[in-house]
Order: C-alpha cells, then sequence, then structure tokens
C-alpha cells in the first residue's frame, strides 16, 4: 500500500479547524449586553448586581487594569430552536493559550446565585438542553479585568503588576456574547477524532494499530458532508466505533486521572484576586461534578476553601454537598502549598496543623497526603513533619523541572534527617496542568521510570496556576482513554486511591535520602529581602508569644489569646505560600505583605509585652527576659532574671591602618578597608581568617539569568565579580566594642556596624545597604581557614549536611542553597559558624591554596540582596538591614545556640519578680520549638522540642507548674497510640532522642 499517512493527517487537521469544530454552534444569535465598571476594588455580589449598567458593544475595549466590570447579558431563545441544546458564547476578549492569566468571570443569575466561571478554554453557558423556544435569558457576569503579566514575550518589566502604577488603559476586546445552537453529536465527533489523532500521532509508524486509526479516521471523514456535519456526524462516529473500542493491553501504564486546578494563593495577581480566582474555579467544578457523574475534583489549601468559605456561601453550599458526596475531594492538609525551604521548624508544622484541622473541623477528612505539585524543591527535615502531622504520601512533579540531573525515580521512598520514610510520588506527566492530550498521557507511560516494577501514576488534570480546572472536553477525552488500545488506561480516582494503590503494588520502592532539591530557581532564597525577614522575624514573635502568654496563663491567669494567635499563625502561613516567602510574585503582593508583616509585628510585640508584664508585676528593677531555648548570660531559657556583670572589649588602632577588637576570647583585627583579616580564636590558638584573604568581604556580581528572573540565579553569574573595597569611611563606633563602616558602590551605599561582644566568642556584623542597583547580586563572603569535605546548614528540626566539593553533576548543581539559622564548617575538632537573623541563601566553596600552607579554603558565602526587573521592575530598591554573626571555634551545638540567639534577642522589662521557667530541659542539645497552651482550649500545656546536633540524647524535661498527666501526641496534639507512655518522677519526664527525633508532649494541668 502507499504511504498516504502524511495525507490523511493533514486532511484531519483541516477538516477539524474548518469545519467540524465550527459546526459545533451552527446556529447563533447575538445577545444584548451593558456594563457597569465598579470604581476601585472588588464590590460585593448585590452591588454589582444593582449597578446601573450602560450598553456595550462587541468590539468594545473594556477594563483598566485590575478593574471589575459588571456585565449584564439578555436575549430571548428562538422559538425555533425549540427541542434543541442552547447554550451562551461568552467571549470577554480571551486568548485560549492563556487560561489562568487574563481576563476572568463568574456568571450570576439574576438573583445572585452563582453558575460557573468563565476563562479562556471555558466559555460556555448552558441555558436549557432542551429549550422551549421563547426563553428570556438574563446574566450576569463578574469580569475581572486582570492584566497579563508573563506574556509571549516572557519576563519583560511592566508597571501592570500593581494597581498604583498600573495605568487605566482598557485591557481586553468584547468579543462574542451569543445564544447559539450546541450540537452535542458534532461536539462528541471532535473529541473521537482529537483523541484518535492524537493518540495516532504518538504511535510508532510502523505500528498496525497506527495504520488501524488512521484507516478508520479517513472512513470517518468520508463520511461527513462538510455543507451539512451535523447531518452526517452521527454516520462518521459510527465508522470510529470499533477502534474507540478495543481494549488496552493488560500491560498498559495506569493513570489515576485526578480533576484540579492549581491555583496559586498569589502571584501574578493579588491575593484578593485570588479569593475570586477559587470562587470561579470551584463554581466551575461543582457544575462539572453535576453534568459528569465519573468525575473527581481534588483541591488542595485550605487557606482556599475558608476564602470560599468566608467569602462565596452560596458556592460554598454547593461545594460542602458534593464533598459529602466523595465527588469534590479535600487535598494535601496544609494550610496553602508553601514553600518547604524556608519556613521555619514551627512554621512547617503549624502548615499541617491549620490545614488539617480544617478538614477535619468542616468535613471530618482526614488527608493522608501532602500534596504540593509546585513547590521548589523540598527540604530535608519534611518527612518527619508529615509523618507527625498523621500523614503518609507526597505528591510533587516540580523536581521534573530540574535543568542539569534527570530523577531516578517517579515512585519512591523519601528519607528525612532523622529516618522517616515517606512513599512518595511524582506525576510522569511532568506537568499538573494536564489536559488528556495523547502526547500528555503517552509522554508519562513512556517517562514513567519505575516500570517493570509497578505501573500506576497520577495525572493532575485541569487548568492550572490561575485556575479554571478540569473542562467538559478533557473529561470526555478521559472516558475515550479508559481502556484503548494503544495508550495507556485512564480513571477518575481520589489521591487517596491513587497513593493506596501505587503503595500496595510497590512495597520495595528504593529510597532516596536527603533533600530534594530543585536544580531551578535558587535566587527564590533571596528575592524580595523584606518578604523574607516579615516570615523569619513573624515566626520568632509567634514564639514568643506563645511561650509568654503560655508562662502568664498558667502563673498569673494572663487571658491567653487563642483567637489572635490562630488568626496571626495563618495569615503568616498563607504568606509562605510558595510564590509570596519567594519573592516571585507582583509589586502589588510583596507591597500588601510588607504592610501585613508590619501589622503582624505590632500586634505580636503587643501580646509579648503584656504577657512580660504580667509575669514580672509592678516594679522598677530591670529584668531580662530569655526566649531562646538556651541559658543566655545566667537567664535560663523562657525564664527571666536580672541581668548580671558583662565583661569587656578593648578596641585599638592598628599601625597599618584600621582597629583590633579584643575581649580575651576572639582578637578581630580589621583593616583600612573595613575587611576582617584575622578572627583569632585565642583559646584554641587557631586563625578563622583564610591566609591572603580577608571576610566581611561584600562581593558584587551581574545578574541576569536566562529566564525567570526573580526565580532563578545560572550559574555563570559567578564569571564576573567585583569586590567591594573601597571605603568611605571606617571609625570607632559609639560603644567600646565596636567600629563602623561605610561604603558607596554604583548608586548605592553600606553602612556596616561590626561588634564584638564582651564575654562571646563572636563577631557581630550588622549590615544596612541603601539598595538601588539593577541586576545584581550582592554577597558576604567568609573565607575561612578550613579543611571540609562538607558543610552543615539548618533546616526545620535538625539541620542537613551539603558536600564542599564538585566531584558530581549532582553536587556541582546545589551551587546556591538553603540555610536558616545557621551554616556550619568544620574540621573533626575545631570548626566555625556564620548565623544569621533574616537571610536563607548562600553558597560554600572550596579551593586549595597553591602558596605558603597549601592548605584549604572554604568560603562561605552570604546572599544578601538581589535586583530582578521581573516580575517586579522595583524588587527589594530601598533599605534594607541583616544581622550576622562569625562564630569561630563553634562546634554544632554552638551554631544552634548562637542561630536562636541572634534570632531571639533579649528583651529588658521592669517589674519586681524573676520569672522561671515554664519548661525546662537539662541538656542544651534538645531544643524546645514550642511552649503553649493546647488549642482546643483547655489549658493543657503543649511542648515541642527535637535533638538538634544529629546524636542520640538523653535529657530530663521539667514542667514548672503541678500537672496530673503527660501524653506524647501528634502535630495537631493528639494522642500518639503507639508512642511508649513518658517515664515520670514528679515534676521531671525523662526523654531520650534519635538524632533529630522531634517529639511533642501534652501535660494536664493540675486544676
Amino acid at each position: 500500500m502507499h504511504d498516504d499517512r502524511n495525507l490523511v493527517e493533514g486532511r484531519l487537521k483541516r477538516v477539524l479547524d474548518e469545519r467540524i469544530r465550527p459546526a459545533v454552534y451552527p446556529e447563533s444569535v447575538p445577545l444584548d449586553v451593558a456594563v457597569w465598571h465598579a470604581p476601585g476594588e472588588p464590590v460585593p455580589v448585590a452591588e454589582g448586581l444593582a449597578g446601573v449598567p450602560e450598553p456595550i458593544e462587541v468590539g468594545a475595549r473594556w477594563g483598566a487594569p485590575w478593574g471589575t466590570s459588571w456585565f449584564r447579558v439578555t436575549g430571548t431563545v428562538p422559538q425555533a430552536w425549540a427541542g434543541r441544546t442552547v447554550e451562551a458564547l461568552l467571549d470577554l476578549g480571551f486568548d485560549e493559550n492563556m487560561p489562568g492569566f487574563q481576563c476572568e468571570g463568574l456568571v450570576y443569575r439574576p438573583d445572585g446565585t452563582p453558575v460557573k466561571g468563565l476563562n479562556p478554554r471555558n466559555q460556555w453557558v448552558r441555558i436549557g438542553a432542551p429549550v422551549e423556544g421563547g426563553e428570556e435569558v438574563r446574566l450576569h457576569i463578574e469580569a475581572a479585568s486582570n492584566p497579563v503579566i508573563l506574556d509571549y514575550h516572557p519576563f519583560l518589566p511592566t508597571q501592570l503588576g500593581d494597581k498604583e502604577t498600573a495605568g487605566s488603559e482598557p485591557q481586553y476586546t468584547l468579543t462574542r456574547m451569543d445564544l447559539a445552537v450546541f450540537d452535542e453529536t458534532v461536539w462528541q465527533l471532535v473529541i473521537d477524532l482529537e483523541v484518535l489523532g492524537e493518540l495516532m500521532a504518538e504511535l510508532p509508524v510502523e505500528s498496525a494499530r497506527r495504520w488501524e486509526i488512521l484507516r478508520a479516521v479517513e472512513k470517518a471523514l468520508d463520511a461527513v458532508d462538510l455543507q451539512d456535519v451535523g447531518g452526517t456526524a452521527a454516520q462518521a462516529r459510527a465508522r470510529l466505533e470499533t477502534v474507540l473500542s478495543e481494549p488496552a493491553v493488560p500491560s498498559a501504564h495506569r493513570i489515576s486521572a485526578i480533576g484540579h486546578a492549581h491555583i496559586d494563593s498569589a502571584w501574578l495577581w493579588p491575593l484578593r484576586e485570588t479569593v475570586r480566582k477559587v470562587a470561579r474555579t470551584t463554581a466551575n467544578m461543582t457544575a462539572l461534578i453535576e453534568d459528569e457523574p465519573e468525575f473527581v475534583f481534588a483541591m488542595s489549601q485550605a487557606q482556599q476553601w475558608s476564602w470560599v468559605k468566608e467569602h462565596r456561601p452560596e458556592v460554598w453550599a454547593r461545594v460542602k454537598k458534593a464533598v459529602a458526596d466523595g465527588r469534590f475531594v479535600p487535598a494535601g492538609g496544609m494550610w496553602v502549598e508553601s514553600d518547604t525551604n524556608m519556613p521555619g521548624s514551627e512554621a512547617m508544622a503549624r502548615q499541617f496543623v491549620h490545614g488539617k484541622r480544617f478538614f477535619l473541623d468542616e468535613f471530618g477528612i482526614e488527608n493522608d497526603e501532602a500534596w504540593l505539585p509546585d513547590t521548589f524543591g523540598f527540604a530535608a527535615g519534611l518527612p518527619q513533619i508529615i509523618k507527625a502531622a498523621g500523614s503518609k504520601w507526597l505528591l510533587t512533579q516540580k523536581i521534573s523541572w530540574s535543568q542539569t540531573n534527570k530523577f531516578p525515580h517517579h515512585t519512591f521512598q523519601w528519607e528525612g534527617i532523622d529516618g522517616t520514610r515517606i512513599f512518595t510520588h511524582f506525576p510522569p506527566v511532568d506537568t499538573y496542568n494536564c489536559s488528556m492530550k495523547g502526547s500528555e498521557i503517552a509522554h508519562a507511560a513512556r517517562n514513567f521510570k519505575d516500570k517493570g516494577v509497578a505501573r500506576h501514576s497520577l495525572a493532575p488534570t485541569g487548568w492550572g496556576d490561575g485556575g479554571g480546572g478540569t473542562t467538559r472536553e478533557m473529561v470526555a477525552k478521559a472516558a475515550r482513554l479508559g481502556n484503548l488500545e494503544g495508550s495507556a488506561t485512564v480513571e477518575w480516582e481520589t489521591p487517596g486511591e491513587f497513593f493506596a494503590k501505587a503503595e500496595a503494588e510497590y512495597p520495595n520502592a528504593p529510597v532516596w535520602v536527603g533533600e530534594l532539591y530543585l536544580e531551578l530557581h535558587r535566587a527564590t532564597l533571596t528575592s524580595q529581602a523584606r518578604t523574607k525577614q516579615g516570615n523569619r522575624r513573624s515566626e520568632h514573635l509567634l514564639r514568643e508569644a506563645e511561650l509568654w502568654a503560655a508562662t502568664a496563663a498558667v502563673r498569673t491567669g494572663f487571658p491567653y489569646p487563642y483567637e489572635e494567635l490562630d488568626r496571626i499563625w495563618k495569615t503568616v502561613l498563607l504568606h509562605q505560600f510558595h510564590d509570596i516567602l519567594p519573592g516571585s510574585s507582583i509589586a502589588w503582593v510583596h507591597r500588601e505583605a510588607r504592610a501585613t508583616y508590619d501589622r503582624l509585628a505590632a500586634e505580636l510585640n503587643g501580646i509579648i509585652d503584656a504577657a512580660q508584664h504580667a509575669l514580672a508585676g509592678e516594679g522598677s528593677t530591670e529584668f531580662v527576659f530569655n526566649s531562646a531555648p538556651h541559658s543566655r548570660d545566667g537567664v535560663p531559657a523562657g525564664g527571666a532574671r536580672t541581668p548580671g556583670p558583662t565583661g569587656e572589649t578593648a578596641r585599638t588602632p592598628r599601625l597599618a591602618g584600621g582597629y583590633t577588637l579584643d575581649n580575651g576570647l576572639l582578637r578581630v583585627e580589621i583593616d583600612a578597608a573595613g575587611l576582617v583579616v584575622s578572627a583569632y580564636d585565642i583559646e584554641a590558638d587557631r586563625e578563622t581568617v583564610a591566609p591572603g584573604h580577608a571576610a566581611n568581604l561584600l562581593q558584587l556580581h551581574p545578574d541576569f539569568p536566562n529566564m525567570w528572573d526573580a526565580w532563578d540565579v545560572d550559574e555563570f553569574y559567578r564569571n564576573t565579580v567585583t569586590d567591594l573595597t573601597d571605603v568611605d569611611e571606617i571609625s570607632a563606633g559609639e560603644d567600646g566594642d565596636s567600629l563602623r563602616i561605610v561604603r558607596s558602590f554604583g548608586a548605592s551605599r553600606v553602612t556596616q556596624v561590626l561588634t564584638l561582644p564582651p564575654g562571646e566568642r563572636k563577631l557581630v556584623i550588622d549590615t544596612e545597604v541603601d539598595w538601588h542597583e539593577t541586576e545584581k547580586f550582592l554577597k558576604l563572603a567568609f573565607p575561612l581557614d578550613v579543611h571540609a569535605e562538607r558543610y552543615a546548614s539548618e533546616t526545620q528540626f535538625g539541620h542537613f549536611h551539603r558536600p564542599t566539593h564538585t566531584n558530581t553533576s549532582w553536587e556541582a548543581a546545589k551551587f546556591e542553597a538553603c540555610n536558616h539559622r545557621f551554616v556550619h564548617v568544620a574540621e573533626p575538632d575545631w570548626g566555625v559558624a556564620i548565623v544569621n537573623d533574616s537571610t536563607y541563601g548562600h553558597d560554600v566553596t572550596r579551593t586549595v591554596r597553591t602558596d605558603g600552607d597549601r592548605g584549604t579554603t572554604t568560603t562561605v558565602r552570604v546572599s544578601l540582596l538581589r535586583a530582578p526587573r521581573f516580575p517586579d521592575p522595583e524588587t527589594d530598591q530601598g533599605v534594607h538591614r541583616f544581622r550576622h554573626a562569625l562564630v569561630p571555634g563553634a562546634g554544632i551545638g554552638d551554631a544552634v545556640r548562637e542561630g536562636w540567639r541572634i534570632n531571639l534577642p533579649e528583651r529588658r522589662v521592669t517589674g519586681a519578680r524573676d520569672v522561671a521557667p515554664l519548661v525546662s530541659v537539662d541538656r542544651d542539645a534538645v531544643v524546645v520549638s514550642a511552649v503553649k497552651l493546647a488549642d482546643d482550649g483547655s489549658g493543657d500545656v503543649v511542648v515541642r522540642f527535637h535533638e538538634a546536633h544529629g546524636g542520640r540524647a538523653r535529657a530530663t524535661l521539667t514542667a514548672g507548674f503541678a500537672f496530673t498527666s503527660v501524653t506524647v501526641t501528634d502535630l495537631l496534639e493528639r494522642p500518639l497510640a503507639e508512642a511508649p507512655a513518658p517515664q515520670l518522677d514528679g515534676d521531671r519526664i525523662a526523654v531520650r532522642l534519635r538524632p533529630f527525633e522531634l517529639v511533642t508532649l501534652r501535660l494536664v494541668r493540675a486544676r
């Protein structure tokens, strides 16, 4: 037979595009349209419906950036259409290639009942099936004219990302507002031909199945009368029945399709718009559930569910019914799909506490899975947090974006720092926006790396990022792919059903140990420094507020602020969403975040101040309150005492210029350029700074990645570096233990204060940067005279080691990484810690000196600031303040302790009495991360702690109050049946911990 394959395939494409698809709506009449533009921010539905609209014609421009326009469409169904299916086609000016990134709408009936959402891939509203003819149609559309930020030429700087700079130019052209006849037979033919055409394109040219499909498609096209598509569509479909009914081979890959609409809680739109995106999507999905009996939809992020409940009660009622029917599934068990690299230990735990508790309270549903398809890498401390929350599975697909190395598994056991393993799945479809295209299904089957031992994978199906969800076309395609020769099989299932099957078939899944590092988006550890500082400081203020409020409640009857803390925690957790905390959202989002963090800080400081004054009582004596988990200058952890005596630091000029600071423990030499040329550990007789180098060195790099400006830093940035050694001023500070250094570069200015505190083996570096650079990367370098093949950086409930060398491509790819409060570099008997109060990104490199002692220089560089121009063209412009400390002679325990101290400075309060700790622990390796009252309002005291040094620990926890019982609980403060009962001796509780083990205790107070 002659090879006419290209001829038939070309025919299929043209006939579908030009004849069959247009025939889905063979007849239409225009609707009358009027519009009312809401002034300012979105208005309540009742106000929008009551607005007085003015006529508008199709073809007119509408919609200022971030505006809201209420369209009213009216018309009458022609009598001639009686007995047929009629839909309204409402095109606000959509580009079908930008679902979720453009204008959107939510359709209402005149009584305010929501109907469904409108987006570029979902423009129809069913009027009747069948109609009687003569029906009056009246619909209202709440249309959001969200501007396109990420356009066809991506990453161009734009002022559209903030309503304050976006202007008022209309963004869209009203394109179509019609009533139309919907020919379902033709629509089904379209789906038949799309499925077969897409499948055919994925099959080998030499396969018999491909040619069988080709001949069937050819016969179907022969049956179509191009002048009467509707009249011949059924005949054409009949010619496809045989090839559509051939079953899949027994070994076919099996895909669990899960309806999905990944909705970024903020990104290229502000938080307030996400509230409406969620309402539009959930309205759409509940409508689709009513129409499609097999369809199942899953939605994560309890915050988004809460928004629907609060802002769209009519949609919420439909959601609740669909949940009760098992068709609309709460997923993930987290408050938001957060970043997992930067949130602190307690914050990561509270993501699960608040997320799971919401779904339990509202629906009685407990999530077994963590659902994080788009998060930018996963910290090594996460597995035990997932387990401690009562969950056991994890889903993500973002690791497929890695640029350098291909991850070797799609289904595996992920082991964290404490040995906890979590069954994990990466969907091989490599997208969380699967649309059931044949190319996607074939890619999932080919790409699946666990063939031969497993055959199940998951496909999150629906338009996402900006929402939209699953379409009826996707559902129809999935129905045909349920059991079709040549394809993987497809079945709608819940996340729990998928994971149960996948785990059962793969009991000996391979193990991956340590972080799941995304080889992309590394700059999210630095972009938008104020947002990151707001997060870090909020986390520590919350710790203080809980600690002192709980202590005061037990000791003095202070009213514990349950509701305030709950609300503040949820706000902080929301801002840990994976496009807010990472700094990859528009200017509007970060402007609001800064204001929110300031407001929360004022509120939390008020709670702390009130609790501390209640504890100290009325008086004039000064007391030092220590919120850190280790004692400080004689003040116990979680207690308050009068301050003790302090030593002295000597500051003397150097002959070569600069100064020497000496406190008897550490001698620091700062040269005339303000660089630290020596940090000498007197007790250890050991120099910290590598010979011929200088620490506290600011370095400036060009920073223009190939794409994803706010997200990415590409390795070639290191090729060019400017050491900022010119100094405007170096002078003795106001205190006898400090120096002040001022530098200028470009349009920016840096002021540093270097302080050697009396009695402490650390140099504190306060850096203020008035930053006005563009597309630059600012680093703070510490070249250390340490020979180390690996280094430690803090993560949730412990620390994680990374190599300093680049033996493999996996190691080389980690050229920018995350730490929390410290980075620690060490030889077996001596080490150095770099601690910080608000930075996350860093890099560590090693070189061997070729002259002198030929020793090893290990350089730790802290990432301070970037200046990308997309999506916020003014990223980080302005004044920033950072605090770091260089801690020579530090073991890992010193790094842990100093990391806490720099983030929890002492507070001084006047009063009348000391404060004994509510809870104390007798071993520094056991770190208490939270002391609080139980969330249920019972008054029980909850204590969370972990082993922080990476070894086994025995310790005694002593309660400073009478209690009747103690229980080991999960993160939600529920008893753990499998946990052994704690050993008690009066008010003392004996604990034994594995390396990095996390424990939560609940103590019932004696009444």
